[in-house]
């Protein structure tokens, strides 16, 4: 693991206090008394595009709340192949599965440029122990990983190969109001929709001949949708 930047972000609890997207993480419902309870260092970290957060198998030293960015997470199959079984956004919890085990049961990827706060599985335990607020909160985030990766592949693994990347496409939007969608390598994405390359490479070519998305950047990872109504009803 050799993210491009780390540093220790705890300077009392001002940070988790003041952070951008206490909303949608871990500690949104923290109150003043919860906090006097973290004794440990809470670490600000930053990876590029195909940084690696953790490797299937690793010891656990903390989980990672996502406030920027998009991390992939890739699991090995029994003969030896990848496959993509979650694509986490900001506001998710990666590696929360290590909070029962100590262990990380998959790979996680930076997608693009991701920053994290890493918590200690200790200061998870005690407040999980001590905070009636962050166990809900936990287990709420643990039933949510379950779904989440549960309909991602149930989604992604259903229909004709036109109607795969084109549920792929809109479900990996920035947001549900934008029109961009960030995409990742044609292997990775046949990986996931149990699809050949050249099959999600035929596909994607010809909804940019369609009109339907639009590349934005000559690595072909970044496309516009024109037409989303194309998408929905393919």
């Amino acid at each position: 693991m050799i993210p491009i930047h780390i540093e220790s972000a705890w300077k009392g609890t001002s940070d988790c206090r003041s952070c951008g997207v206490r909303d949608l993480v871990l500690f949104a419902d923290l109150n003043e008394e919860d906090f006097g309870l973290i004794h440990a260092p809470i670490d600000d970290m930053a990876y590029p595009v195909g940084g690696l957060l953790y490797s299937e198998g690793d010891k656990a030293i903390g989980v990672y709340t996502l406030r920027q960015g998009m991390v992939k997470l890739v699991r090995s199959t029994s003969d030896g192949r990848e496959r993509i079984i979650r694509v986490l956004r900001a506001g998710d919890v990666v590696g929360i599965e290590a909070l029962a085990t100590g262990y990380f049961d998959s790979e996680a990827v930076a997608l693009n440029d991701v920053k994290v706060c890493r918590i200690p599985l200790s200061v998870m335990h005690n407040l999980s122990t001590q905070s009636p607020r962050l166990h809900n909160r936990l287990m709420q985030k643990w039933q949510q990983a379950l779904k989440g990766a549960d309909d991602w592949l149930a989604d992604l693994n259903f229909g004709t190969a036109r109607q795969r990347v084109s549920k792929f496409i809109l479900k990996m939007r920035h947001d549900e109001s934008s029109d961009e969608s960030s995409m990742f390598s044609r292997e990775d994405m046949g990986a996931m929709m149990d699809l050949k390359l050249e099959t999600v490479s035929r596909e994607v070519s010809g909804l940019v001949r369609e009109q339907v998305i639009q590349p934005l950047d000559k690595a072909g990872r970044l496309y516009r949708i024109q037409n989303e109504k194309a998408l929905h009803s393919a």
